[in-house]
Formats: C-alpha cells, structure tokens, sequence
C-alpha cells in the first residue's frame, strides 16, 4: 500500500470515527435509507407554453446539496476528487475494448434511439410504431410499454460469455435510459424493473454474469436530462380526430386509481410539465437540441428534489452493485451546470455521487480502483472521457477516454447492418489514438441476439485472437498512421452508428496505423488485407525518419507462421505479403 493511500485512509478512518454518529453506517460505510429522500414537493400550476425565461445560470450560484455521504477524504467538489484520486486504474489501458450494454424498454418500439420521447411527436416513425403496436399516446403510453415489456429471452450470462469470446474486456451496462425507468431493484425510484414490467432486476443479472467470467463492468446513468426530454408527452396531436386531447403525460397520481398503475405516480416517470419555459416546447420537438441554458427558476424546489432523487439513485447503485466504473450522458462540463444537456439548474449532484463512491471504494477495497465517465468534461484526475461516432485527427493522451458507438443504433431496429470489418476497424482507430472502445450490439426486444450479429462478434473474436497483442494493453505511438490523406486529414472510418457505409467504406493496405504494445514492440496495422505479393511500404519507418532510433532487426506478421520478406530503406520499411497467409479484415505486422 503506497504513502498517498495510507494517508487518505488515515483521513477516513478519523472522519468517519468523529461523524459516524450522524448516519447509519455499517463496515461499508453509509447505508442508504428511502427516508433520505423526501416527498416531492408542491408544483405552481403551470403558465402559458414559452411565456416564461430562464433564470441565468451564469449568476445563480451552484447549490451545495445536503446528501450524506460515505465518509472519507473525498468531498463533493472538484478540487477534493481531483487531489485525492490515485490515477485511472490500469485495466482500462489493458482491457482497451468493451461491449456497451445499451437495453431497455425501449427497444420494445423496434423504433431506434429515443423511442420513448419520439412516440408523442406525431407524424414521427416511432408515433406511428407506437400506433400499430399499442395504440394512441394519450389512451396507451409508455407507461403501457413498460408494464407490458417482457424480455423473457434475455439471458445475460450467455450474453457476456459471447461478448467475452469476442474479444471484449469490460461491459459497460445501462442502469436508467432518459426513459426514467431504473433497471434495477432500485430504492428511491418506484418505476423501475422489479415493480413494472419483467419483474426481474436486471442489472443484478448481468453483474453476477460478469463477476462470474471475470468481467469488469460499470453502469450508465442517462436520467439528467429526463425533465426537459420528456416534455412531448405533455402534449396533444396538432391533427386529426385526437387532436387536443393530451397525452399520458398529463395523468396525475389520482387518474391510477382502479387501474394497473395505482399507486404508481406518472410524473414520477414523465416529470412535470416545464413548458413554459423559452424554448422547451420547441426543442423538445426537435430531433435533438435541448432547451437554451438557464435555471427553471420558478421550480427550485423541484429541482433540488430532482437532483437529490438523481444524486441517491446512482449512489443507490454504487452502494448494492459494486461497480467498476461510473457513466454519466451529456454534453456539458457535468450533469445540472446549467448549460447544453444540463440545462435547468445548478447543483454539485455528480461531485455528490463521485466521492461516496469513492470514499466506499477506500472502504471496501483500501484503494480507489475505480473511475467515473462524464461525458465530454475536459480533462480531470478523477473522470475519463468518452464521446460518440467520430474519432479525433490526432492522438489524444490528455486523458483517459472511451469512443462509443452503436451497431446500427442504441436501439434495436429492423434491417442493421452486422458487419465484423467495421467493428475491427472502429477498435484499431480508436487505440491507435491511444483510446478505448465501447460498441453497442443491439438486442431484439425480449432481449435475444440476430444469428447474424453473433456471426458478427464471433469473427471479431477470431481477429482479436490472433492480434490481441497489438491491442490489450497497447498505447499510441509516436504518430497516429499514414495513408490517404482527404482535406488535409488522415482519411478514417466515417461517423456515426456502425452501418452500411462502414461496411463499404473502403481502404486500402497503405492506409497504415500503429500501436505501441506492453511489450515494448511497435505493431502497424493495414487498414485492409495486402493483395499476395503486395509490398506494404511504411514511410514513417524510414531510415532516414527520427520516429525510429535504430535499425529495425525483426518483422513478423501476426497470425503467421512463415518467413517475412523485408528491408529498411530511405523511402520506408518495405514487407512484401506473403501467399499463403490467410488473414482477414485487416493484417498487423510486429516490428521489433
């Protein structure tokens, strides 16, 4: 154990002798009580639809939230986490590729992503879905979607057994969608699926899974931005013979009454009605924006309630399923900044969340093994990055990042395209800018698999077999690759859900990228198969190059058994490939 460890649970320890008495604790630290989180307050009667302006963010002061917390040297501030966090735990750097865990309820609407927001905008192919499937939003809502979804197929031990035979290192799984329905036997949030729909705690299934093959995993939290994303189920049809009657959105706790739903409260689930806010009415319209930053200044209690109900969630979480690793969605600097996705108020919540969690790993483990993903915050010792689809041009070691992407989309949707190649691809592109990976596989809404999509992750599994070496614990080299240059820009994999024109997007064996692997070794990678005979000639191992210090005195090809034809020039490191070599996708060569 080093010195910085001991101190910090030298602190611990005489904090949490001094306070313990304050708060039910046990071994663990802080036992979480529902008591903790009070009754919903009183909501004023709503005013006109964008009548009222948003109270400025820039001016209101963030407020400190009074959640207990486990006790321990971390505090719920920046500046604490970011003194006392040790450094992103080296299995990240080692695992390097993950499989994103993103099922719910949603993927009932067979509709893609945001099923649950789309199906109130009339017009709109998840309305129309929803139409066919369950009937109309202001008679069966998404509340009758989680009550009567069923994912009897989903089976999570086979799941990550499959996606640890291909290749995948840790699960990142989704605990709350912007849906609002926790995956979980969740304490402090009645709409979630133990009480409505399966019956089942999901997320404890996919835990025992990865505990039982050894997986790392941690679990995503996407509920911030619930309140203003759920604003168009507190509207009507513009048209049609429904047109006026409001939506489901608009049932209050005594509507249950009689009904499957009694007891349970609907703005519990869809919120309440934020509309008379600027803006978000019209952006809750859109296919994405959320509404322009500021403060729903005239529902502060509210939005204390809010974030201390989001706050005790996660911490909920962090207390019952022991993860790994922490995610929070958005697109701000933190979830509640009141700015981009969290827009509406300003609170330390995620501080909140991040140093229980940590001063429970101190208590649990005697060391924080642990690291907390907040989407596009710039760098900070204590989180790690991630963002969607794109990749940056150059190397990026500022932080610790993830690059995530669906396969086909974060939701299931007939006719995806399942193509190993382009999963392949994203991961060398991703490590070779010293990244990491998290892909999504889509699961059908009883929670099976597409034969084609196992096919899929069966021939990634044989690819990462044979190169593994060159991945799992690989960091970038001194320059990103080499090849076709487009404006400028190294050409790359294009943006976006894995697709179709991931599948046809085309390179060739000159489009190079390298890695540098635990060993020391350099590893270049072809972005596609060399035709037999082919010399692959890699410019930046030229002798007359500063990128390489000395002469290269061995060249092999992974997966390959024979004699490399090579030879170190001034114009670069020439390998003629080899005929009896039969490798896919795209062929590494290990550089010694």
């Amino acid at each position: 154990m080093n010195k910085k460890t001991l101190i910090l649970l030298g602190a611990l320890m005489l904090t949490t002798t001094a306070l313990a008495q304050h708060y039910k604790t046990d071994k663990n630290g802080l036992i979480l009580e529902k008591s903790m989180l009070p009754e919903m307050p009183a909501i004023p009667a709503p005013k006109e639809i964008g009548s009222v302006k948003m109270g400025d963010s820039k001016t209101f002061e963030e407020v400190q939230l009074d959640i207990p917390i486990t006790k321990g040297p971390f505090k719920p501030n920046w500046q604490s986490i970011e003194a006392n966090y040790p450094g992103t735990p080296q299995w990240l750097r080692d695992a390097k590729f993950g499989i994103w865990v993103h099922f719910g309820p949603q993927a009932a609407g067979e509709s893609g992503d945001w099923y649950a927001r789309n199906l109130y905008k009339q017009g709109h192919l998840a309305y129309n879905n929803h139409l066919k499937r369950y009937g109309h939003p202001s008679e069966v809502g998404y509340k009758e979607v989680l009550h009567n979804w069923n994912p009897d197929k989903l089976n999570p031990e086979y799941l990550t057994k499959l996606y640890q035979k291909s290749g995948a290192r840790f699960l990142m799984i989704q605990g709350v969608h912007h849906d609002n329905y926790d995956l979980w036997n969740s304490k402090f949030h009645p709409w979630n699926s133990m009480s409505v729909g399966p019956k089942r705690d999901l997320l404890r299934e996919w835990v025992n899974a990865c505990k039982k093959y050894k997986m790392h995993y941690g679990v995503t939290f996407h509920h911030e931005y619930t309140w203003w994303w759920w604003q168009t189920a507190f509207g009507s049809d513009a048209t049609g013979d429904k047109a006026g009657i409001p939506y489901d959105g608009n049932l209050t706790l005594k509507d249950g009454k009689g009904k499957w739903w009694e007891g349970l409260d609907p703005r519990r689930l869809y919120g309440i009605d934020l509309r008379e806010y600027e803006d978000v009415d019209k952006n809750a319209h859109t296919g994405w924006s959320p509404p322009k930053a500021g403060i729903f200044s005239r529902h502060l209690d509210y939005c204390k309630w809010y974030t201390t109900e989001w706050a005790l969630r996660m911490m909920d979480v962090t207390e019952n399923y022991d993860p790994d690793f922490i995610y929070t969605d958005g697109t701000a600097e933190g979830p509640f900044t009141g700015t981009g996705t969290g827009t509406g108020y300003k609170c330390n919540a995620m501080q909140t969340v991040i140093a229980d969690y940590y001063n429970r790993q101190l208590l649990r483990k005697g060391k924080v093994d642990a690291f907390s993903i907040v989407k596009f915050r710039h760098p900070t010792n204590g989180t790690v990055n991630t963002a969607e689809f794109d990749f940056p041009d150059t190397i990026n070691t500022s932080q610790a990042w993830i690059r995530e992407a669906p396969v086909g989309d974060w939701f299931y949707a007939p006719d995806f395209t399942y193509d190993s190649n382009s999963m392949i691809r994203f991961i060398i592109e991703a490590i070779a800018r010293d990244g990491n990976v998290a892909l999504n596989i889509p699961l059908r809404p009883d929670g099976s698999i597409e034969d084609a999509c196992v096919t899929m992750l069966e021939e990634v599994g044989k690819w990462m077999n044979t190169n593994g070496e060159s991945v799992y614990g690989s960091k970038a080299w001194k320059t990103l690759g080499e090849g076709e240059i487009i404006n400028g820009k190294l050409k790359k994999l294009p943006g976006g859900g894995l697709g179709k024109k991931h599948a046809q997007f085309k390179f060739n064996a000159q489009d190079i990228r390298f890695t540098e692997g635990k060993n020391d070794d350099l590893y270049a990678f072809c972005m596609n198969v060399p035709d037999v005979g082919q010399k692959v000639i890699i410019h930046a191992l030229s002798t007359d190059k500063a990128l390489v210090n000395h002469h290269i005195k061995k060249v092999t090809l992974l997966g390959y058994k024979g004699k490399l034809s090579w030879k170190q020039t001034a114009d670069g490191l020439e390998v003629t490939y080899p005929k009896d070599a039969k490798l896919k996708t795209a062929v590494v060569f290990r550089i010694e």
